[in-house]
């Protein structure tokens, strides 16, 4: 038998040994929209040297999958996308004049989450919240000379809202988020040396609080009925 028969047949077998473990399990996939909030972030040197800058509002799309551990407790593998604008002001000791400049930001968060739902009896609606761990991966569409065009970072957040199950298979969710990226913004991503005479050497936090929702399929063994009172 052939080396490439062979590999059909595990892939096969693989497949279709993880799809009946699925099936007998419960999970959700999530996929998210929502609005994010402008934020500003300063940061200066002990030379004097600055930056500041507002993060634009906008629209953030993404999508999750969540393993339900059992009916209270789910964990889920997330990822978040929002295109933006970062007008910045900076300036350095060897350039005196304020410059002005508006960067293109694509920031993307992969996070592992951590949901917790707290079911009441006879009710579709379901509040929940959690805490996110992961990363960030911030991209510098409209670099200047010498700068980077993309740093990552480790990334932190938050939610709480409520769960909508409208049946076994369809549900809704509506939350306020926060997410956070730790020191994203610096001088070698955004400002470089060619453009400014001198790099920035600082680093500062942002925090993206933001309201919105998910779409819910759910997948794999049902969940019992809700008591009635």
């Amino acid at each position: 038998m052939k080396l490439t028969t062979l590999k059909l047949i595990f892939t096969a077998v693989l497949f279709l040994g993880l799809v009946n473990i699925l099936s007998a399990q419960s999970y959700k996939i999530n996929l998210y929209s929502g609005y994010t909030f402008e934020d500003n972030i300063e940061a200066v040197t002990s030379n004097n040297n600055y930056f500041k800058g507002t993060i634009n509002s906008g629209y953030q799309w993404g999508a999750g999958f969540e393993y339900i551990l059992k009916p209270t407790y789910g964990i889920e593998l997330a990822y978040f996308r929002q295109d933006t604008d970062f007008p910045v002001n900076f300036s350095t000791n060897n350039n005196i004049t304020d410059t002005n400049r508006t960067f293109g930001l694509g920031m993307n968060f992969i996070m592992l989450a951590g949901n917790k739902y707290i079911p009441i009896p006879g009710s579709i609606l379901t509040p929940y919240g959690g805490l996110m761990v992961g990363m960030s991966i911030m991209n510098n569409k409209d670099p200047l000379p010498g700068a980077e065009t993309s740093i990552t970072n480790f990334a932190w957040g938050g939610r709480a809202g409520v769960f909508l199950n409208f049946s076994n298979n369809v549900g809704l969710k509506l939350h306020a988020q926060l997410l956070s990226a730790v020191q994203s913004f610096g001088g070698g991503l955004y400002l470089g040396t060619g453009g400014v005479g001198a790099g920035l050497d600082t680093e500062s936090s942002m925090y993206q609080f933001g309201m919105g929702g998910a779409l819910v399929f759910q997948f794999g063994a049902k969940p019992k009925p809700r008591i009635k009172r």
